[in-house]
């Protein structure tokens, strides 16, 4: 009978914000996988619990994941952690977990912190709806792909940013959603938290010695504010709402609200 492999949620920060049920789960499995070992010891050591740990990053995942896969297939019980919150978000133990599906494996997850939902809870921007997009890629043409996807969102957006590379992302948010609201959130859980919320260009003139990781939170694009739909051809709205990735029913439902006129009058003109 194969083990299980629980994915267990660890502080962002805070210890006080380990479950129970994470320490449980912790104590009694056969081996914890952790991103960065001496990282999850510091955390094990605090707790007092002793395991045996493999090494699970991005560039020892191909050579690991046999080796966790075999122990789990001999009936070893295995806790995935990252480096902090919750594993598999932004992370290679996504890798591992569809590994373990397709062996039949039972994947169990044991809830806990996470940064972009302590972000955005605490951040004043619309929590009704988001887009998690985790970091940009470096690629010049994926990143202009992602960057126009914000740009024309509907749904807050939310990202995840190194300290070094957050004044390159900024500038290009400046350029991409000029005066849309950001909110930069750091040191969640610990002793120097703090949001900071403007512009791009404002959060720019902030900007001093950027430190830690960043949670970024932008609102949502206004639509009726950003185009006037009665100046567009009706060829150009559907486009609009189309490339925001809408159904033709929604669109052409959308397009009759933005105009002010019935359904059936937008639907016979792209029949």
């Amino acid at each position: 009978m194969s083990g299980k492999l629980y994915l267990v949620a660890t502080p962002i920060g805070n210890l006080e914000d380990i479950t129970l049920r994470a320490l449980k789960i912790l104590k009694e499995v056969d081996y914890i996988v952790a991103e960065d070992t001496r990282q999850t010891l510091k955390l094990l050591n605090h707790f007092e619990i002793t395991k045996p740990m493999i090494s699970y990053h991005r560039h020892s995942k191909d050579e690991k994941e046999k080796q966790i896969i075999d122990k789990l297939k001999q009936g070893k019980n295995i806790a995935l952690v990252s480096d902090a919150g919750t594993p598999v978000i932004s992370d290679p133990g996504e890798e591992l977990v569809k590994s373990a599906i397709k062996e039949n494996i039972q994947i169990i997850s044991i809830p806990g912190a996470c940064a972009l939902i302590a972000a955005l809870i605490s951040s004043g921007i619309d929590a009704k709806e988001f887009t998690f997009l985790g970091f940009l890629p470096l690629n010049k043409k994926l990143r202009k792909e992602k960057l126009n996807e914000i740009e024309n969102s509907t749904k807050t957006i939310i990202l995840y940013e190194a300290p070094h590379k957050l004044q390159t992302t900024l500038n290009d948010l400046k350029e991409t959603i000029k005066q849309r609201q950001i909110v930069l959130a750091r040191e969640i859980t610990k002793i120097h938290e703090e949001y900071i919320s403007g512009t791009a260009e404002e959060l720019l003139s902030k900007q001093q010695e950027p430190k830690g990781e960043y949670v970024i939170i932008i609102d949502k694009c206004n639509v009726n504010e950003k185009n006037n739909f009665e100046l567009m051809s009706l060829e150009d709205h559907y486009k609009f709402y189309e490339n925001l990735g809408y159904e033709k029913k929604e669109i052409i439902k959308q397009i009759a609200k933005d105009r002010k006129v019935k359904k059936d009058e937008i639907y016979k003109k792209f029949l």
